[in-house]
């Protein structure tokens, strides 16, 4: 008689597929996840701040144009100085500090009265709203090894577009209620993430040595070209991904489509943002990382170039498709090879200076897309498509550098 045990069963297949994307990872980051998560569900003051200095406050255009801007310059300090905080005194620290502080000044944003006094806290919110990132990016790549970065940020890019999702729905319904309600559950979402990640994770920064402590400063990671470049890619591509968040709907206004219109065609972004990802981010994760940017980049060109044809929110919104599986493609890996490339004692200020691009993209965005769409549409979406196809190419050229620095095969598995 025989004393071997039964085989185990098979594992169903919904627990086959889960395995890969989500199984693996420690608890402190299924923490950072959950309040990602949680403090997007709570952002509801960022999309309607332009609509809300002009009605509530009485803000003409202009001026409102002048305080988003402040706030958008606030954001790239904060960048900076939440990346060498991150690397001084810690993840941990930084990041409740930082949503803490938000939270306040969501609230004195919400009541200030005056231009002045506006303005004043629009850069402050600014300096401390993304002053977290560069120490939740630097928490990641401490809790994680190489091979599963890609899915742990590719799951934080999920999170962030679910609750994103929901809040656009429910902070359009609260804004007709009044909109102390949006700062007010901003404020309350952003401290309640500082404060959960304060009490279930702990410090995770590496302990390094005095000469990698005194080395630990802003011109050691301004000195690496590879990363320098990677920023100034990552910056180009965030100009033309943006400009579906701000020129697109003045584009859309000039041919007769209005806000209900656009609404409905870039619902389409975040409905294939959260169907898609899961099914494509770990095989994503697998191949080499720099072509998998380069084949985003260009499809996200391509769907902006598309755009020069469209006259219906039909065909604004099969645009929208295209560019979204690029941005989707791309989101897979863009992070993880900041976080390959960062040394250990430098996680903050690589995650700070690669926050600087998407700061920077937000900023200028506006600006350079407005310009180009007084010149005409197909003005904005050619050059669009021509800048997607340029940070293509540019990644492929900086591809070689980062294996060599990374260690990373061109292929990782089938």
């Amino acid at each position: 008689m025989s004393t071997l045990e039964p085989p185990a069963p098979a594992p169903g297949r919904v627990a086959a597929f889960l395995a890969p994307r989500l199984g693996g990872l420690p608890r402190p980051f299924w923490v950072l996840w959950s309040g990602q998560l949680l403090n997007r569900l709570g952002t509801m003051v960022e999309p309607f701040l332009g609509l809300y200095l002009t009605t509530v406050r009485g803000l003409s255009l202009v001026q409102a144009g002048a305080v988003m801007a402040v706030l958008g310059a606030g954001s790239l300090a904060g960048q900076l100085a939440g990346g060498a905080l991150a690397d001084r005194i810690g993840r941990r620290a930084t990041l409740t500090a930082a949503t803490v502080a938000t939270g306040a000044g969501m609230l004195a944003l919400g009541y200030a009265e005056g231009l002045p006094a506006i303005i004043t806290a629009a850069f402050v919110l600014g300096l401390v709203l993304d002053m977290y990132r560069p120490a939740a990016a630097a928490m990641v790549a401490d809790l994680i090894g190489p091979e599963d970065r890609p899915r742990a940020f590719g799951l934080l890019f999920w999170a962030v577009n679910l609750g994103w999702a929901a809040a656009m729905v429910l902070g359009g319904t609260l804004a007709g209620h009044g909109f102390m309600w949006l700062f007010w559950i901003d404020a309350l979402s952003c401290a309640a993430f500082g404060i959960l990640v304060w009490r279930a994770v702990p410090e995770t920064r590496p302990a390094s040595p005095p000469e990698d402590r005194a080395a630990g400063t802003w011109s050691a990671a301004l000195r690496d070209r590879v990363m320098v470049a990677y920023t100034l890619i990552t910056l180009v591509y965030t100009f033309v991904l943006m400009q579906g968040l701000t020129t697109m709907p003045l584009a859309m206004k000039e041919q007769g489509l209005g806000p209900q219109a656009y609404g409905l065609a870039i619902a389409a972004n975040g409905l294939v943002i959260i169907a898609v990802q899961p099914l494509v981010g770990a095989w994503l994760a697998r191949r080499d990382h720099s072509r998998v940017l380069a084949a985003g980049f260009a499809v996200v060109g391509l769907g902006y170039g598309l755009t020069t044809a469209a006259t219906t929110v039909w065909a604004y919104t099969g645009a929208i498709l295209v560019w979204t599986l690029g941005e989707v493609v791309a989101a897979s890996v863009l992070q993880a090879v900041v976080a390959d490339l960062a040394p250990e004692h430098l996680r903050g200020r690589y995650s700070g200076l690669y926050g600087l691009s998407w700061s920077g993209g937000f900023l200028l965005a506006p600006l350079g897309g407005t310009w180009l769409l007084g010149l005409g549409a197909p003005a904005l979406w050619l050059s669009c498509l021509a800048l997607g196809l340029a940070a293509a190419a540019a990644q492929l050229a900086l591809g070689p550098a980062i294996r060599r620095r990374t260690g990373t095969p061109t292929h990782f598995s089938s």
